[in-house]
């Protein structure tokens, strides 16, 4: 997505960003007139403030955009109405400029999706209905759109209409999924919107309802049959869902993903459904990646429903990762691009640019530090720690704490000990880190909030018993970044 010819952009920095700042932007092809920099004149650019913008920044702006750096911590709505110029927050770091700048300048747009979340509870026939609702809600919070009540085969659900009710009442779509059909039958007349599956032999199940089957093939892979029973269901003018059925891995997978491409070739328009359980619940392998690619082969086959599992403790995300990989590849698709370059929370266990700054800039810093506040980063050679008493590397951080000094002060020690482990774990995996900032595991776990107008509090090492005593142990953001 190319930038709009019109813009013109201006990025505000500081005295350490500023020449690194314009070769990351030249980098990008951005024409000469359409962007420029603000040196504010202060030392680290992640420190600014809306006082020092208001002060240092005068009006009126040659821009049509603002854009400050990712950690910096302003009220930018406020600062966009103060100038008449809108302020955007860019990224962290700047080795993901080129990235943001991308896709016409902006971060992409994930708001948009294709594809509708089945979610499954296989053993809602063990629940009450108070407890179903509870999980519907989580559920939806999550990103599913249609709540799936699970049935036993052999298990009696005689509340089975009442939390059907009970749901949609309570605003939910509803499926309902058995191998019975007198359950169905059952799920459909209590006013389910779905229910999985039916056959052409089975479709008279919704007849008199407005629930939409779930047509599959009988006898299993007969693609044929389910042919038949999508023009069956167009006969007698039954909106449907047809779903060829994803096999697990040598138990006919391969052919399974065949079935959904022949589906598509032979019924361009049919609405077609992927359960993914049986790849992402019977593969011990991380589910993000999994989801990932079958995720891609819906958006190839405008696939626009999936049906989800989660029994597995390794897929305990899988509705977010199904909600984030819905996304991407939306995204993608509508930018006739690879799923590439994007973001989007798909990366857990490595990062595409674990290194932000190379170890000469690593150095570099260092060099150029006047203070007794340690610096933690990560680069190709190792963990790296410095202050103005000095500079030290090593790849296993135990080699580090001799030479820093804080023996006798347990609070900086502990400090030290967890970001130092949290840089270990960095550089072993290929991912980013950023001191006083948790690792970003992407989709795979929850973020902290955080209020971005205002700069985060003191952590305990800050707090000393007495004056002065914790000069060494202060929390330093001086060395998260260099935007």
């Amino acid at each position: 997505m190319a930038q709009d010819p019109k813009d013109k952009l201006l990025f505000l920095t500081g005295k350490l960003a500023e020449s690194r700042l314009k070769r990351v932007v030249q980098s990008t092809g951005l024409e000469d007139a359409a962007w420029s920099v603000a040196n504010l004149n202060i030392k680290v650019a992640a420190l600014m403030s809306d006082a020092i913008v208001r002060n240092r920044l005068k009006g009126p702006l040659d821009a049509t955009r603002v854009i400050v750096p990712g950690r910096a911590r302003m009220d930018l709505d406020a600062l966009g109405a103060h100038y008449g110029v809108p302020f955007e927050r860019g990224p962290d770091e700047l080795a993901d400029l080129p990235q943001y700048l991308g896709h016409g300048g902006h971060p992409p747009d994930f708001s948009r999706h294709d594809l509708r979340i089945f979610a499954e509870s296989d053993d809602a026939t063990t629940l009450t209905v108070e407890q179903m609702l509870a999980r519907a809600t989580e559920q939806k919070a999550k990103g599913a759109d249609v709540i799936d009540v699970g049935c036993q085969p052999g298990q009696p659900f005689p509340h089975l209409e009442e939390m059907v009710a009970a749901l949609i009442n309570a605003g939910f779509k509803v499926s309902v999924d058995s191998g019975n059909v007198e359950e169905l039958q059952r799920a459909a007349t209590a006013g389910a919107h779905f229910v999985l599956s039916l056959d052409e032999t089975t479709l008279d199940a919704v007849k008199g309802t407005k629930c939409v089957p779930v047509l599959v093939p009988k006898p299993h892979g007969d693609l044929a049959s389910l042919i038949r029973a999508i023009d069956l269901a167009n006969k007698k003018k039954t909106k449907h869902i047809a779903d060829p059925i994803l096999d697990p891995v040598h138990f006919g997978f391969t052919t399974s993903i065949e079935r959904y491409a022949e589906l598509r070739r032979q019924r361009p328009d049919v609405e077609i459904l992927m359960g993914t359980g049986n790849l992402t619940e019977l593969t011990d392998a991380d589910s993000l990646g999994v989801t990932a690619l079958l995720l891609g082969i819906c958006s190839e086959l405008r696939i626009q429903n999936v049906l989800l599992v989660q029994v597995s403790p390794h897929t305990r995300r899988t509705i977010e990762e199904h909600d984030a990989a819905r996304r991407l590849m939306f995204r993608a698709r509508e930018d006739e691009s690879l799923p590439k370059t994007y973001g989007g929370g798909l990366l857990a266990l490595h990062d595409l640019i674990p290194y932000p700054m190379t170890e000469a800039e690593i150095a570099a810093a260092a060099a150029g530090t006047r203070d007794d506040n340690f610096r933690i980063q990560v680069g190709e050679a190792g963990v790296h720690i410095y202050s103005r008493q000095g500079h030290h590397s090593a790849r296993d951080p135990f080699e580090l704490f001799p030479k820093l000094n804080v023996d006798a002060d347990g609070a900086h020690a502990f400090y030290l000990g967890y970001e130092l482990a949290k840089a270990e774990i960095a550089m072993q995996l290929g991912k980013r880190y950023v001191q006083d900032n948790p690792l970003d595991w992407g989709i795979s776990a929850d973020k902290k909030s955080e209020d971005l107008t205002r700069h985060a509090p003191e952590g305990a090492t800050l707090k000393a018993k007495e004056p002065g005593a914790t000069l060494n142990a202060k929390k330093s953001r001086d060395g998260q970044g260099d935007g």
